[in-house]
């Protein structure tokens, strides 16, 4: 297997491949300079614009002339209750997790086509599949990169580009920082209560996440590479990480499934009765 051009992090060295580590400030990454002559460090704030982006991702495809594999892992999270944040806040959030999600994409789309060969990572969260009251802005945002990452699943196809939804549980990580993160800027005491709950949650479990990030990235390559776990095995689209995702992931599809047979004859009544789907699912051949 020739190596890979991964537009991301330290496992993939490892395997021999190259990568592109980007952040969106040199400073948190600026130790790796020089360590490996198959890294290059580069600057990337996936909130820059599509325009400022695309000079930035021609600049990266200048290293070794390709990009195999884009990881789309930037992200923030910007904690609280939905009605304190409001609109501001949610498109905050927004901003950062699925408009820089999409913009960093369609900067590399055009490379990625004309290789005729690609792979696109998104990662996801359980929280997409979960109501967390402290992190619904999050979580919101997390279920629109899902329901984007499938659409390219269907989308890309055609180019011979590959789309991997992860979907990790809370990873031991820097990410989330309850003080930093959480909103305060607009209080309404009538969820003082809920706040303090939320707040000591977060508190409590800050540094005792259950996820080991390095195991996580582990089987992310595994499976892009094909190899080790993923070894023999078809590609999954989709990659669910840690138990606290197998937990909810399995709760709410039982959610829905219940719905569908509790309340079947409304939900097939509705239709007209001459009616045929005109729509071919992605999942049908």
């Amino acid at each position: 297997m020739s190596p890979k051009v991964w537009l991301i992090t330290d496992s993939v060295l490892a395997r021999g491949d190259r990568v592109i580590a980007t952040s969106r400030t040199l400073e948190p990454i600026a130790d790796l300079d020089g360590t490996n002559d198959n890294l290059r460090l580069l600057q990337l704030d996936v909130t820059a614009g599509i325009d400022v982006l695309r000079s930035i991702i021609k600049e990266a495809v200048s290293f070794w002339g390709r990009i195999d594999v884009l990881v789309n892992n930037g992200g923030s999270c910007y904690l609280g209750i939905l009605e304190e944040g409001g609109s501001d806040l949610l498109r905050k959030q927004y901003e950062v997790n699925v408009f820089g999600l999409v913009d960093v994409t369609n900067a590399s789309l055009p490379y990625l086509r004309a290789q005729n060969e690609g792979t696109i990572v998104v990662i996801g969260s359980r929280s997409a599949w979960t109501c967390e009251t402290i992190a619904t802005m999050y979580g919101s945002s997390k279920a629109a990169v899902h329901a984007i990452a499938e659409t390219w699943t269907v989308e890309l196809a055609p180019f011979n580009i590959r789309v991997l939804l992860v979907e990790p549980s809370a990873f031991r990580t820097r990410m989330v920082r309850t003080v930093d993160n959480y909103n305060l800027s607009n209080t309404i005491p009538v969820y003082d209560a809920s706040r303090e709950v939320n707040l000591q949650w977060y508190a409590d479990r800050d540094g005792k996440q259950i996820g080991d990030p390095d195991k996580a990235m582990e089987a992310v390559v595994d499976v892009v590479r094909g190899e080790g776990a993923a070894n023999g095995k078809p590609w999954p689209t989709y990659l669910a990480l840690g138990k606290e995702a197998d937990r909810d992931i399995r709760a709410k599809c039982k959610i829905m499934t219940d719905h569908l047979d509790e309340w079947s004859e409304v939900v097939k009544r509705v239709d007209f009765d001459s009616w045929v789907s005109p729509r071919i699912s992605a999942h049908e051949s």
